[in-house]
């Protein structure tokens, strides 16, 4: 994670926008995915053997636009895509733990918030780049006061991802049966997270 302090924060009035200048990184952008432009993007992403856990490997552009599209219009469900100076580097889908089969495996607590983390192809390895990137897209989602805690549910076979949430901060929960996948639940909580 970079330590040091952002040169300036602007959430905005928006809740579903972010812009941050993070000294030494560059300029951290989050909207939401736009189905008419992004598109092509996220199917290039989600189709990638890298990306076998996001469960989407086999799926064609018109899926992926269905399931975007969905997105786009729930009022539980959302996705942003993230940008450094520009350049789109990852995917963050949030959730209400209430409204999603995640809530039923586990005693859901009020101010819970989920997330999904996809980081794009990398074009470098760049050392600090992923936790950055990382603590960035917790700090959009934690800039709404009343989420207090952060759910994860990875692949539990996905140890990379595992160990990189805690790194983070997260503290593994049970793993639990999904209707699509086994899953390792994580937890962040607020004070928990990064600063």
């Amino acid at each position: 994670m970079s330590t040091e302090q952002p040169i300036a924060t602007e959430p905005g009035p928006d809740p579903h926008r972010y812009a941050r200048q993070v000294p030494g990184f560059g300029t951290v952008t989050i909207r939401p995915v736009d189905p008419d432009t992004d598109i092509d993007l996220l199917h290039g992403w989600v189709t990638q053997d890298r990306a076998r856990f996001w469960g989407m490997l086999d799926a064609d552009r018109e899926r992926v636009e269905e399931i975007y599209r969905y997105l786009d219009s729930s009022p539980t469900h959302h996705a942003y895509l993230v940008r450094r100076d520009g350049v789109p580097v990852a995917l963050l889908q949030t959730y209400d733990p209430y409204a999603d089969p995640v809530g039923e495996c586990y005693d859901v607590r009020p101010g819970d918030y989920g997330i999904h983390l996809l980081l794009g192809p990398p074009t470098s390895a760049e050392h600090g780049f992923t936790g950055t990137v990382v603590g960035e897209m917790l700090r959009f989602v934690l800039s709404d006061p009343d989420r207090r805690r952060i759910v994860v549910e990875p692949d539990a076979r996905n140890e990379r991802a595992i160990r990189r949430l805690l790194r983070t901060g997260f503290v593994a929960g049970p793993q639990v049966e999904l209707p699509e996948k086994r899953a390792q639940l994580l937890f962040l909580e607020r004070a928990n997270a990064p600063r």
